[in-house]
This record gives structure tokens, C-alpha cells and sequence, in this order.
């Protein structure tokens, strides 16, 4: 749908809108790791300024459209690499935003930093931003997958960043893990959240390798140059992580997500993310970046180059069609049940709540999608919980096959 065709009134006047994410998309790397597709750029440091200019103008921009009665409750820096930014910068986007928004008085603000690119006394000065989260890509603690990765850090930097990190008081520290890294076993799989968890971090993301065509790992799969670990031993890796986990007290609120107790027995999930996995709003700011409020889906253009050359052109647009936007979609009411589904379902405790979806929806669950769910609980896949939610969620066989589960819920309603 273009922006020409656009008619947006009643944008964020949904009930359940009023707890509000966003995401500042940083794409500036010092090397893109061969695995990566995400969208990032190497070698363009010097354009940070021009792109910090751009990404105030386009959060100035999406400012007016946020109601009075909601609030900004995260804010997450992703990349690329975010550590890149100079910290006096990283305050003026933060004082931005708290100028322009509505926001709640405690807020959880993520920045994703690699070991590699860690500048002296850019965690002092981070600490000042009011940034009270770090999410940090180890991916391994073996330097030769490290190398085979293509990532710029050895383990002992990690190590340093880490510690330092501690010592200025980040309390809620995030480790980023991959398994299915070529040559990787279980062994060396086990080693690596040996030496992760001795830390004690706060939260653990852990991901399958995922090889995507356009990148040089894509290419040297095709070429047959490269070799990846099998499916059964990538499921042996995540029920090793799985076991291991739990032994540890963390508790799999995700299926790739993992968080550890507090004192009081709480835990220290992601914020950030607890709100795309319940298909709650949130507005995305730089090149690649996407949004989704208001029954409206955004995304943004992915050329730095292009980005830049919008901010400078003038042109003035209402948000979410402003001069970064590629596109924007309105989702219909059956998309978003669908996407809530699917979403929702990747919350491993949690799960999706017959009794909340009806609330939000004005529909039951059962009758939207009673062939699926039924087809999913004979399969084993789904269990519902007799509880006052009326909780449904994966199983623990449905964790392993979830690509399944979510499939199920895709496609238009005259195919169900």
C-alpha cells in the first residue's frame, strides 16, 4: 500500500495502546560478521553524525502522533552496533525522546554492544544516559568459533567488557548466544554456557544459526565450502541449554530467551521484547528500522545513503509516513489475531489467554481457530492449562517444532 493512498485517522486509538516501545535502529559496524543479513554497513563511520542528525528528525517527526494517554515504557538500541555511538550523543537522543514523548518514570533502555568496539570510558559515560540494560554478543566462548563467526572479539575482551559493565553498577546484563556454529559440538556447546553462566548474567538469548542466501555464509553453503551442524544435533544443543538452564534456576520465558531469578523470585525478562511477542505497538526509527501501532505496519528504507538524502530533502510528512518510510500496511483485525497467535505462542510460560484475546478482541479464540488449536493438542504440540486464563502454550516438543505451531496460523480466513 503506498503512502499516497494513506488515510491514518484514528492512528494509535486502540485500547491496549497505551504502554508504547521504541526502537533506534544504529547500522554502523567496524566489520559485518559473515553470517549477519541484518541491515548494517562497515567502513561509514563518519557518516554517525549526518545519521544522528536524520534519526532525531525522523523520531521529531513520529512525536506528534502518540495520544496523550500513552507512554513510552522501552526504548532499545539495536544494530549494527550500537557502542559505536559516542555516549554524549547517546544522551542527546535520550533527551530527546524524553523532551518529545510522554514516558513512564521507570523505563527499561537497552543498548546491544559487541566486546570488540568497547572505547575507553564509553560505559562511564553510558551509565550517565540513563541506559539501564545491556544486551552483549558474545555468541561463543570458543575463540575459534569466535574466528569462524567472523567476529571481531575474542573471549578474554568479552571478559573485560563484562566485568567493567558490573563494576559501574549495570545490574541487568544480557548475553546473546549462538549454537549451530560450523564445527561446534556439544562439548564445545556446553563449555560455552559453562563459562557464560559462572557470570551470572541476568538474561541469556540463544539462537540457532539461521543462513540466509546473501550473505557469505549463504554463499559458501551453496559452493558446498562450508558444512553446518544437523538438525538432530542442533536440537540436542538447545535441549542441552534447555536442561542446563533450569538446573541454574533461569526460566525459559521464550522460546529462545532464558531469564534469571531475583531475590523476590521474579525474573529479568526483556521488556522490550515482551512487547512485539504480545503484539503490542511499537515505532522503529533508522534505516531497516520496522513499527507496527494502530493497525498499521511501517518499515523503513534500508539504503543509508537514501535515509540521509530524505532527512536532508525537507519534505515533511505525517508519521507513520515520514521522509524514512519505504511502506506502510493496514492490517486487518483477522491479520492481527493471527499475528497475535503466533506471537504470543513463542511465550513458553506465559502463553496466549482465551480470556485476554477475548477481551481485546471481542472474539473467541476457539471459534477464530478451533481446527488449528485442536489439530496442534492431538499433535502434542499445544497443552491448555486449566487455569483462569485459560492458558494455551507450546509444549515442550512444541518448543523443538515451533516453526510448525506458528505455520498454523498463517493464510487467509477463507483457507481456513
Amino acid at each position: 500500500m503506498s503512502s499516497s493512498d494513506s488515510n491514518l485517522a484514528g492512528y494509535f486509538e486502540e485500547e491496549y495502546e497505551r504502554d508504547v516501545s521504541l526502537y533506534l535502529h544504529i547500522p554502523f559496524c567496524k566489520r559485518r560478521c559473515l553470517y549477519c543479513d541484518f541491515v548494517t554497513v562497515s567502513g561509514k563511520n563518519h557518516l554517525i553524525p549526518s545519521y544522528l542528525d536524520a534519526l532525531e528528525k525522523e523520531i521529531q517527526e513520529a512525536a506528534s502522533a502518540l495520544p496523550s494517554y500513552a507512554r513510552v515504557h522501552t526504548i532499545y538500541f539495536g544494530g549494527g552496533t550500537p557502542s559505536l555511538l559516542p555516549a554524549n550523543l547517546t544522551v542527546k537522543l535520550l533527551d530527546q525522546i524524553r523532551s518529545l514523548f510522554p514516558v513512564q518514570e521507570e523505563m527499561e533502555i537497552t543498548l546491544e554492544m559487541n566486546p570488540g568496539t568497547l572505547q575507553l570510558g564509553f560505559l562511564e559515560g553510558l551509565r550517565e544516559t540513563g541506559v539501564n540494560r545491556l544486551s552483549i554478543g558474545l555468541q561463543s566462548a570458543i575463540d575459534s568459533e569466535l574466528r569462524s563467526l567472523g567476529r571481531i572479539h575474542n573471549f578474554n575482551q568479552f571478559l573485560e567488557t563484562f566485568a567493567s559493565a558490573r563494576k559501574l553498577g549495570f545490574e541487568n546484563i544480557s548475553v546473546d548466544l549462538i549454537y549451530g556454529i560450523p564445527g561446534q559440538t556439544v562439548d564445545s556447546w556446553s563449555v560455552t554456557l559453562k563459562k557464560c553462566l559462572e557470570l551470572e548474567p541476568s538474561h541469556l538469548s540463544l539462537y540457532s544459526l539461521n543462513i540466509e542466501e546473501e550473505t557469505p555464509f549463504g554463499r559458501m553453503v551453496a559452493e558446498g565450502a562450508l558444512e553446518l551442524p544437523d538438525g538432530d544435533l542442533m536440537a540436542d544443543m538447545y535441549e542441552y541449554a534447555t536442561d542446563k538452564l533450569a538446573e541454574r534456576s533461569f526460566e525459559q520465558y521464550e522460546i529462545s530467551n532464558w531469564a534469571s531469578r531475583k531475590p523476590d523470585g521474579s525474573i529479568h525478562p526483556s521488556l522490550h521484547n515482551l512487547q512485539y511477542w504480545r503484539n503490542l505497538p511499537y515505532l522503529g526509527f533508522g534505516t531497516g528500522a520496522h513499527g507496527s501501532a494502530g493497525g498499521v505496519r511501517t518499515s523503513n528504507t534500508t539504503q543509508i545513503e537514501d535515509y540521509l538524502q530524505r532527512a536532508a530533502s525537507g519534505e515533511k510528512k505525517p508519521y507513520p509516513l515520514g521522509f524514512a518510510s519505504s511502506e506502510w500496511q493496514a492490517i486487518d483485525k483477522f491479520e492481527r489475531m493471527q499475528e497475535t497467535m503466533m506471537l504470543g505462542l513463542r511465550l513458553t510460560e506465559e502463553g496466549l489467554s482465551e480470556v485476554e484475546f477475548a477481551r481485546r478482541y471481542r472474539e473467541d479464540m476457539r471459534v477464530i481457530f478451533g481446527p488449528e488449536l485442536a489439530k496442534l493438542e492431538n499433535e502434542g504440540l499445544l497443552e491448555t492449562l486449566n487455569d483462569d486464563r485459560k492458558t494455551i502454550r507450546l509444549t515442550r516438543r512444541g518448543r523443538l517444532l515451533g516453526n510448525r505451531v506458528f505455520m498454523s496460523f498463517v493464510g487467509d480466513p477463507e483457507s481456513k
